[in-house]
């Protein structure tokens, strides 16, 4: 189409510029785009997307860079402050790339620079920002913004991200790439570049119809513009432009009225850079998966089925037979049985739908169908396992070693391949052997990770005996390319950022015992003299009883580790029992006269001291403890719910005997004591779990016969406390509770503290709601 820019010099009139409207990331798109610049052979190709990744574009000849993949551009002063433009094979922009890169035809972006996209306006204070988390919904549509959009309207929304769907819906169709084959690929085979023109033509009477627009919109196809003049200007005769179908009319000018001027452009863009800082920014390839590209992960562009998309672009023959098959081996990989003669069925089935429907192929909707009928026998959850592993999918792309990308990320790289570790999305259990050398440095490189807060593996339990075992859930995700960009401020190697991080937020007691944890676990022992260091000045200087508390059981651990591990932590043995020793000497003093919020707090904590206690070695302090928590419990201002749970620690560990506890719990709910008070100390009492009561009839006696002996406004006051702590028993355990109280002598009618109190009650009129009532009681008595 012959077009006049505005703005150009005299002399510069462009005959021969061609705008290539698409639907991003679909096939049908993808073949038109290939097809238009094989009819055009244009001398200059222009591709919407950020300019600093045109120093990329020479990596796409590399047979490493396999799609789904994805510019990313963040920030260097930030590198949480991202932005990804991603690709697959069966994207219009991929597809551009290589047909330029194949011919030599020189290709740039067009859109916004990132540095813009990821500045900060001029009037913020960059030491107030918030954190900025990566945005994973920046694409290569009409709108990579999707928090710029002020539209509140759902169809002007649904306008902007994807009008060629609008367009298909608009159409009866529910499949907008095949809508696109259908009706414009398909029934244009001879000229590609006229299903162009339609395309453009259909935008610009939906824009004329929705005139309205947001700034960043107006922005982005002002920088567009300016491009596509400065493209003409360098000598190109013929320029191909391949952006979102949205942008096309605003650049091929066919909007009503004149088009904008290059002074009005450039005001556009003054306006932007007036209040905006530019940042500088670092942009390079990262893989991408498909569950990415799809719009349930909330990508601005996404499509529904990036897998059914990319069959459907890479099946040149019998794709429907193909993409079956595979669907059958979905299903047999879930032990459903799926016969050849099922595929058969449900081949016929789908082309049946296909003809009743009259559609020329048979579209997702006719194999979804056809697949749930015949492969699924009617199961949705079967064919919920095709949407998921085949419609959408979970292929990971992958980049070549010359991408540009920081040492720590190399160095995670490198150490996968010598470890034969595999970048895989899916995720899948790993049960690693610490006796052998391969599976130690595995957990050693994904212990080091999750320090630096890049969980690619998630630690599991693993069952049986033996402490040289370690069970991990493996997956990867394309965001952690930006929490390595983000850690690599540690260290240039996992090891060395890993270690300096501990270091660095070992900024208090409890923190510098989570960090020599870590560090063991880790197998980071360059860094334990240093913390052992400040662990020990924190101990000796910190009267926090809660730090302490929380820093036993870390060390504790951390020495039992160092035997598996092969660490010396010889040294921790002393720092722990100074930590206990300090610990016997401030406990019964720090937690009598706490409120009942600040001892709900301290619970926890005590308890999980408690418990790490008796793996340390036998000695004074190990007895110290039990003498402390014993002092602390004969204190009158201790608070109820912490007198509970002491008593009941003293019990279980063999330091009171069950008549002295049963003594205790008697005078805890003795009268003259708030009734709030008692509940409290039950609570505290009760935690460990219901086998103490169900077994020992006289503590249970004492509660029973307290909670039996409230009155009504007593029981409506405590019964929420009671509540709260019964309800952390098992069901098997209230049963059993239920069937012991029971059992309590005088436990029937003879508990009714008033007898008197039923005269009057017509036992035939609650004759119903006591057989309810007892039934269930009684199935909760059964569990």
């Amino acid at each position: 189409m012959a077009r006049l820019l505005p703005g150009l010099p005299a002399g510069h009139r462009v005959s021969t510029t061609r705008v290539f409207g698409v639907r991003h990331h679909g096939p049908g798109s993808a073949r038109a785009v290939r097809a238009a610049l094989e009819r055009y052979s244009p001398d200059r190709l222009l591709i919407e997307g950020p300019p600093e990744a045109d120093a990329l574009v020479g990596l796409v000849a590399e047979p490493e860079l396999r799609p789904p993949v994805a510019v990313l551009a963040y920030r260097n002063d930030d590198p949480a402050a991202a932005a990804f433009w991603p690709f697959a094979v069966f994207s219009p922009e991929w597809q551009a790339l290589h047909w330029a890169v194949e011919r030599d035809v020189p290709v740039s972006f067009m859109d916004l620079p990132a540095a813009l996209v990821l500045g900060r306006p001029k009037d913020d204070d960059p030491a107030e920002q918030a954190p900025t988390e990566p945005h994973t919904d920046t694409d290569t549509d009409t709108d990579t913004e999707a928090e710029a959009a002020t539209d509140t309207d759902d169809a002007a929304t649904r306008l902007r991200t994807d009008p060629i769907a609008l367009l298909a819906g608009a159409a009866g169709h529910d499949d907008p790439e095949r809508w696109w084959e259908d009706v414009v690929e398909n029934r244009s085979p001879d000229d590609p570049l006229d299903s162009f023109d339609a395309v453009t033509e259909a935008m610009t009477a939906v824009r004329t119809a929705h005139p309205e627009h947001d700034e960043r919109t107006l922005q982005r196809e002002a920088q567009m513009r300016k491009q596509l003049r400065a493209a003409v200007k360098a000598g190109a005769e013929r320029v191909a432009v391949v952006c979102g179908a949205w942008h096309a009319p605003a650049l091929a000018g066919t909007l009503p009225g004149k088009p904008p001027t290059a002074t009005a452009d450039n005001a556009v863009l003054r306006q932007l850079t007036a209040t905006t800082q530019a940042a500088k920014v670092t942009a390079t390839w990262v893989p991408w998966t498909h569950s990415r590209l799809a719009s349930s992960s909330g990508y601005g562009a996404g499509v529904d089925s990036p897998g059914w998309y990319g069959h459907l672009f890479t099946a040149t023959d019998h794709p429907l037979e193909h993409w079956l098959s595979a669907t059958a081996r979905v299903l047999r990989d879930h032990d459903l049985p799926t016969s050849t003669a099922n595929v058969i069925e449900a081949v016929r089935l789908a082309r049946t739908l296909a003809a009743v429907r009259e559609r020329p192929e048979p579209g997702l909707t006719e194999v979804l169908d056809a697949t749930r009928a015949v492969l699924c026998d009617g199961s949705d959850l079967s064919l919920g396992f095709v949407v998921r592993e085949a419609v959408v999918g979970e292929q990971l792309g992958s980049v070549p070693d010359a991408a540009p990308t920081v040492p720590l990320t190399a160095d995670v790289r490198a150490t996968a391949r010598s470890l034969r570790i595999k970048f895989d999305p899916k995720p899948r259990e790993v049960v690693l052997d610490l006796r052998t050398r391969n599976d130690r440095r595995r957990s050693q490189l994904w212990w080091r990770l999750r320090i630096l807060r890049v969980d690619w593996a998630r630690p599991e339990q693993v069952t049986g005996t033996g402490t040289f075992k370690e069970g991990w859930t493996v997956a990867w995700r394309p965001e952690l390319e930006v929490r390595l960009v983000e850690a690599s401020l540690w260290g240039t190697t996992v090891a060395s950022a890993a270690g300096h991080r501990l270091v660095d937020g070992a900024d208090s007691l409890a923190g510098c015992a989570s960090a020599i944890a870590d560090a063991i676990t880790a197998e980071l022992p360059d860094v334990l003299g240093d913390l052992t260091g400040r662990l020990d000045r924190f101990a000796a200087a910190s009267a926090d009883i809660t730090g302490l508390l929380q820093a036993l059981p870390a060390l504790v651990r951390a020495q039992r580790y160092g035997s598996v591990r092969g660490v010396d932590t010889g040294a921790l043995a002393d720092v722990a029992q100074a930590v206990l020793t300090r610990l016997c000497a401030g406990l019964p003093a720090a937690i009598g006269g706490l409120n009942d919020d600040a001892a709900r707090d301290l619970r926890p904590h005590l308890e999980a001291a408690h418990e790490a206690v008796p793996l340390l070695p036998a000695g004074a302090a190990r007895d110290g403890w039990y003498g402390a928590l014993a002092e602390a419990a004969d204190r009158r201002d201790l608070p109820a719910l912490l007198g509970g749970r002491l008593v009941r620690l003293l019990m279980d560990a063999d330091r009171m005997d069950r008549q002295a506890a049963a003594d205790r719990l008697h005078a805890a709910l003795s009268v003259g004591r708030d009734t709030t008070d008692k509940a409290w100390w039950v609570e505290g009492f009760t935690a460990g779990g219901a086998l103490l009561l169900i077994h020992d009839r006289a503590l249970l006696s004492v509660l029973d016969r307290w909670v039996a002996g409230l009155d009504a406004d007593e029981f409506l006051l405590v019964a929420p406390l009671l509540r709260r702590g019964f309800g952390q028993f098992e069901p098997a355990e209230r049963g059993n509770l239920l069937t012991a109280a029971r059992a309590l002598g005088g436990s029937d009618s003879a508990r009714v503290a008033d007898p008197g109190a039923l005269a009057g009650v017509d036992l035939r009129v609650a004759a119903p709601v006591l057989a309810t009532a007892r039934l269930l009681l009684g199935e909760v008595r059964g569990r």
